[in-house]
């Protein structure tokens, strides 16, 4: 028998496996969705933080408006399912329902709006006095605070420190310049200011020069040891008055802001109890108090 010399022909199909492979590009728009959604869940909880509670009321009224009505039949409107007006079915119904009822509705209308903008401008007007009056508070006590400090900075005023009262009156923020035993503003019966009393005022000018108040200077003097009130005593301490205002003027406080100079001998003395005392002795400088000035409208 002979030998079949053809071998016989083998296909084998190799199959290549990726094992660890990427599995095509899929996982990159799973990936993708999921950063989108945490980017827009930042973003919302970023807006969430940072509106009002009027701007969210405001979306929200945006998204479910008082308008939609809140039945899904005809009848649910402002009609009710009934007809305009009582003058047929082919009737238009307009005249006799205008006629009886828009004169009332616009009344009312026009009587709560001027009463809702009338209450509105009032309290406005108010808040804004209030916001006006504390502002002022505000620059008075900075004025007073400054005003201790440069007494506290200068070595030539830290001695003289303790003849300046600083208070806030209903008048408005008022410097006393008084004196001492031994320490007096003034030589005996003249009205010239002394070195010291003139250092002080140029102090206190500082500060005036600071604030658009308007400025009254008052003088003050003190009884005799017998305790009596002398006639001189007016005219002394309206002259020291005036002698303040011209140092004053001198170191800067335009004149057009002095409203008023004046001499009350030792009527109002500073320490009721003793009016013999040096203390009572004084000048007496108040930064006014003004009344706001409203813009028009309000």
């Amino acid at each position: 028998m002979a030998v079949n010399s053809e071998q016989p022909i083998i296909i084998k199909k190799v199959k290549k496996g990726g094992g660890h492979g990427h599995h095509g590009g899929a996982w990159k728009v799973a990936y993708a969705d999921f950063v989108t959604a945490m980017m827009a869940f930042f973003l919302l909880m970023w807006l969430l933080n940072t509106t009002s509670p009027e701007q969210k009321q405001g979306i929200a009224d945006y998204f479910a408006p008082a308008s939609i009505s809140s039945t899904t039949s005809g009848s649910g409107g402002i009609l009710g399912g009934t007809s305009l007006g009582d003058d047929g079915a082919k009737a238009d119904g307009k005249l006799s329902v205008v006629q009886q009822m828009a004169p009332e509705a616009q009344d009312v209308t026009k009587e709560g709006q001027s009463s809702e903008t009338a209450d509105l401008e009032s309290a406005s007007e108010q808040a804004l006095r209030d916001a006006l009056a504390k502002k002022e508070q505000d620059s008075f006590a900075s004025a007073a605070q400054s005003l201790r400090q440069s007494l506290q900075d200068m070595p030539e005023l830290a001695e003289l420190s303790k003849q300046i009262l600083i208070d806030q009156t209903p008048e408005g923020l008022r410097i006393q310049l008084v004196d001492q035993e031994g320490r007096s503003m003034f030589k005996e019966n003249s009205r010239e200011p002394n070195d010291r009393a003139r250092v002080l005022l140029r102090a206190v000018a500082k500060v005036i020069t600071q604030l658009p108040n308007r400025v009254t200077i008052s003088g003050h003097t003190s009884a005799n040891a017998y305790g009596k009130k002398q006639d001189g005593d007016w005219a002394l301490s309206a002259q020291r008055a005036d002698a303040s205002r011209q140092v004053l003027r001198g170191a800067g406080v335009d004149d057009d802001r002095i409203y008023q100079v004046s001499g009350k001998a030792n009527s109002e003395p500073l320490y009721a109890d003793d009016p013999t005392l040096a203390g009572n002795r004084r000048i007496s400088i108040v930064l006014l108090r003004e009344k706001p000035v409203l813009p028009d409208g309000l």
